[in-house]
């Protein structure tokens, strides 16, 4: 036996080994289980720690689970150093030939490669067999940066493959995992804490502070600076913890330059909008646009950011004008990307609506409040939704205590509820 095959049997589960699979993301199972047993690639993305590789498992235990042969099923993880010898398209490929040749799988071969960007040129093994006729292969690839699949390589596979952004532990799943009520105090912790499923199997708040600083530094290094040669490290970092600390604030790259400039830093408007593309593209941030309700076109210029996961704010950068309010925002726009939706902030005249979420023909718009303790309060939030003019779903998130009545075709939604009315009105489409 070759060395390379003893590597292949070492991961793979051809001897009836269980592997630890984590905690059971059903509804992606379900996502993507919807495509299972056709020719298109499957493509999972997502910033690193989100649970990508356990959720290959999971799938690949499903497909044994229904009948599938284990040796049927080569699986090649990019991030465990054995496999450091596989550098390019070509040693990739080998590698695979090397598996039919010497492990003989009879009938659909399904490969599944683990961060597969760090391969040169991958594209081509996977157009090859998923195009190969003589041969029958069903393909599965995961990755950390979201320019997986643009440009020339989106075309390059062009309507041969179908994306599954995967996400931190949502909110129902949180609860799920630690046997919790769906409650407003757990609804808190979750806002305190956050969603990378390492967190909860870590014993105390310095186990995970250390934790997620690796985290970060780990996506940073290797997904942004070696991938981008990034000569200044330390303003990568700066912009990364001023972008966190102004989460949900209106601003523009202008905005931002002279905030560095303000402090001495040495810095343009290029090398920020780089680098502000680069933390997106590696889904540590999401970077929202405006939308103009009345003329349904976005605008450009000024944009709202969002983090991906509360935890770098939670354990790494407390800024003292980050408060519950703008943990609640954060949270809901990240509920409704993970429920499929395109969101944007909405602007009609002088008012604003903190999101307007699209999903095919379906429009929500969302208010999202701390309390609804005062009068000003109420009547700020329900106004701006009060002038729009259409007839789709209109909602107030908070963390009240309890219900406001329905007021115009405008529903109250507290925080911790509002997973389960998002998939109420996906069911409803």
């Amino acid at each position: 036996m070759s060395d390379k095959i003893a590597i292949l049997q070492k991961y793979n589960l051809w001897n009836k080994r269980n592997p630890d699979a984590g905690f059971l993301r059903k509804e992606y199972l379900l996502k993507i289980g919807d495509f299972i047993s056709n020719k298109l690639i499957k493509v999972l993305v997502g910033q690193r720690r989100t649970g990508k590789s356990y959720l290959m498992r999971q799938i690949i235990l499903s497909l044994i689970g229904k009948g599938t042969a284990p040796h049927n099923i080569l699986y090649i993880n990019k991030e465990f150093t054995d496999f450091d010898f596989i550098q390019s398209h070509t040693d990739l490929s080998q590698l695979v030939e090397m598996y039919i040749s010497e492990i003989k799988p009879e009938g659909k071969i399904y490969l599944f490669f683990d961060e597969i960007q760090t391969v040169t040129s991958w594209e081509k093994t996977i157009n090859s067999y998923s195009q190969d006729y003589t041969r029958e292969f069903e393909i599965f690839i995961t990755g950390s940066n979201s320019e997986l699949l643009s440009g020339e390589l989106s075309t390059y596979l062009s309507g041969r493959y179908v994306q599954f952004q995967i996400f931190p532990f949502s909110y129902n799943e949180y609860i799920s995992f630690l046997k919790l009520e769906n409650s407003k105090q757990s609804f808190l912790q979750y806002l305190n804490t956050g969603g990378l499923p390492e967190l909860f199997n870590l014993p105390n708040e310095e186990t995970k502070r250390h934790y997620i600083s690796a985290v970060k530094d780990t996506i940073l290094l290797r997904d942004i600076i070696q991938r981008y040669q990034i000569k200044d490290a330390k303003l990568l970092e700066d912009i990364f913890s001023f972008l966190i600390n102004n989460a949900s604030n209106p601003l523009s790259i202008n905005n931002i330059v002279n905030y560095f400039k303000s402090k001495n830093r040495r810095t343009n408007y290029e090398t920020l909008a780089n680098y502000i593309n680069y933390l997106k593209s590696s889904f540590l941030i999401y970077q929202v646009e405006k939308y103009n309700i009345y003329g349904k076109e976005t605008l450009a210029g000024t944009y709202k950011y969002y983090i991906n996961d509360l935890a770098y704010h939670n354990y790494l950068y407390s800024g003292f004008a980050y408060g519950i309010g703008y943990k609640l925002e954060n949270i809901v726009y990240l509920q409704l990307l993970q429920a499929g939706f395109n969101v944007y902030v909405g602007y009609l005249r002088n008012k604003e609506v903190d999101f307007v979420a699209v999903k095919n023909t379906q429009t929500i718009y969302v208010q999202v409040a701390y309390l609804m303790s005062e009068e000003i309060t109420i009547n700020r939030e329900y106004s701006s939704l009060e002038a729009i003019h259409d007839n789709y779903p209109k909602i107030i998130v908070s963390l009240d205590d309890f219900i406001f009545n329905e007021k115009g075709g405008i529903k109250h939604i507290q925080a911790w509820k509002l997973s389960d009315f998002l998939i109420q009105i996906n069911k409803n489409y």
